[in-house]
């Protein structure tokens, strides 16, 4: 998943507060430019961000959070929650229920 890196998740909060460029966010994550390049190239690829040329520098790409990419991971956190949270409830009922507890001694 796209997101499973935490210089990823990191590139996501950052674009969260305002857009940057590359090396904006190369140098506050500390990443070397071109190791920033494959991290946004997989968000781009993933549909998590988006990337604009700058009119006077066509070079100079700025990088904004794309808000319909975040509606997939949503929907996917959304499933992994539920699915944890009805094996989490299934689990307290056999635990509550008594099932596997040594019987008492008298």
């Amino acid at each position: 998943m796209a997101l499973s890196d935490p210089h990823r998740c990191q590139v996501v909060e950052l674009l969260g507060a305002r857009p940057h460029s590359a090396g904006e966010l190369a140098r506050l994550t500390g990443l070397s430019p071109s190791a920033m390049s494959r991290h946004l190239r997989l968000l781009l690829q993933h549909g998590l961000v988006t990337d604009q040329r700058n009119r006077d520098d066509a070079r100079v790409r700025v990088f904004s959070l794309n808000p319909e990419g975040l509606v997939g991971c949503q929907a996917w956190l959304d499933q992994v929650q539920a699915h944890w949270q009805a094996n989490l409830a299934s689990f307290k009922r056999h635990v509550e229920g008594g099932a596997g507890r040594a019987p008492s001694q008298p």
